[in-house]
């Protein structure tokens, strides 16, 4: 029997005629939240600059950085397992209601507080934390949410052309915030952003979709909880994902905080030119998105994996060492794009290999991975740059990346799909 949503996809597309590149837009549902996403996540990306600036100019610290990254994603790492319980267990558009909302409302605050002259470091940490309990609920509701929109041979395309918006977005934001914090202030930024939230929101009520088919009686949430983690122990290809994610979060994927501090110390730019770093990295994650999307629905290849973690290490060392303006710029390309292909890959994988009563629980293990250990490894790298230097950070970043891909390609190969994973229940694989 086909692992599919039964009584649910059918319904889901039109007979309009659209690329394989672009095959998820059939579904009117799909395309309801892509639009809402891109006006949204224009926003999100603004405040993360004008954020990560304030705290940098709150406070002259490196170590700041990481801190509030850490603050953002602490929450992750001590909620987001259990979130995967509520994902299972309720309607995923009525969280992201929920969660859209708990954005739009902490965004608000932070514009009020940053226009009044009242906000200070200690704040900006309470509200990071307050982000990151949204987040918590967010990350694997919007993550599994991509199974009720489309149906299963088009996930992997309905991942990669979110992830271009998302990236798109990540270009133009970061530039447009380093503008609007330079000429209005951080408050505009953040007002900005609280606004942005109504399109997604809107696209939410706004889409049309039967209702999810009946889950059986459950014990208890930690009864459910310790089903998924059981399941997670004893399903090896899922584990090698997580923990390879866990392991990039931790010592690799957070070197892009060290951003503001790279831009002023190193390079001598200001927060237009921090922008414009961070818009470097979204046009290679944007490449990233776009390429995954014009493989259709041809699933991922283990060799793909093993050279984009390869390619991730080798950019941000080049980033650490590189002697101009315009290898910095190409080393951040080369970094959005090994990033970005990684996370939509394995998030692809898990997906596919996830039985779809466990889809939530495995979900949040991924985002448990990835938003959890990412506070961490920020905090770590922050404390390393505050003491030997940011551009050696980067470079100790590279080569933990690169010894983590080749020691996790031993212990962990990543599992290898049959060429129509939609045949099997949670998609055929070897290893």
């Amino acid at each position: 029997m086909r692992n599919t949503l039964p009584q649910i996809t059918p319904h889901l597309r039109v007979g309009w005629r659209w690329p394989d590149a672009l095959g998820a837009m059939r579904y009117p549902a799909f395309r309801w939240f892509f639009f809402g996403q891109l006006i949204s996540l224009l926003g999100s990306w603004m405040q993360t600059t004008a954020l990560q600036w304030l705290a940098y100019r709150l406070t002259g610290s490196v170590l700041s950085l990481g801190t509030i990254t850490f603050a953002s994603f602490l929450p992750v790492l001590l909620l987001s397992l259990f979130m995967g319980v509520v994902v299972d267990r309720y309607p995923r558009r009525r969280l992201l209601l929920l969660t859209q909302t708990s954005f739009m409302v902490l965004a608000a605050i932070l514009a009020a507080l940053t226009h009044s002259g009242a906000v200070t470091y200690d704040l900006l940490l309470f509200l990071s934390l307050l982000l990151g309990v949204a987040n918590a609920l967010d990350m694997p509701a919007r993550q599994a949410f991509f199974s009720d929109l489309v149906e299963r041979e088009d996930l992997l395309n309905a991942i990669a052309v979110n992830s271009s918006v998302f990236n798109g977005t990540r270009i133009l934001g970061p530039a447009l915030g380093g503008f609007v914090v330079a000429t209005w202030g951080e408050a505009t930024a953040f007002g900005l952003n609280a606004a942005s939230f109504l399109a997604v929101l809107l696209a939410l009520l706004a889409m049309r979709l039967p209702p999810l088919p009946a889950r059986q009686a459950a014990a208890g949430g930690i009864g459910e909880l310790r089903e998924g983690l059981h399941h997670l122990r004893r399903d090896r290809p899922v584990l090698g994902l997580v923990v390879m994610i866990a392991a990039f979060s931790l010592v690799g994927f957070p070197a892009a905080v060290l951003l503001p501090a790279f831009a002023d110390e190193v390079l001598g730019l200001g927060v237009e030119g921090y922008g414009a770093l961070m818009a470097a990295m979204g046009i290679g994650a944007l490449v990233a998105g776009i390429r995954l999307a014009i493989r259709g629905k041809s699933p991922p290849s283990p060799r793909q994996l093993l050279l984009q973690r390869l390619l991730f290490a080798a950019s941000v060392i080049l980033l650490a060492v590189a002697p101009t303006l315009p290898i910095v710029v190409l080393a951040l390309v080369a970094m959005g794009y090994a990033l970005i292909a990684q996370l939509t890959v394995t998030n692809t994988l898990v997906q596919l290999l996830a039985p779809d009563a466990l889809r939530g629980r495995l979900v949040s293990a991924y985002t448990w991975a990835l938003g959890g250990f990412w506070p961490l490894g920020a905090l770590l790298l922050g404390a390393v740059g505050q003491q030997i230097g940011v551009a050696q950070t980067m470079g100790l970043a590279g080569i933990a990346c690169g010894l983590v891909t080749l020691i996790g390609w031993r212990v962990f190969p990543p599992p290898v799909l049959a060429a129509s994973p939609a045949s099997a229940p949670g998609g055929a694989r070897s290893v």
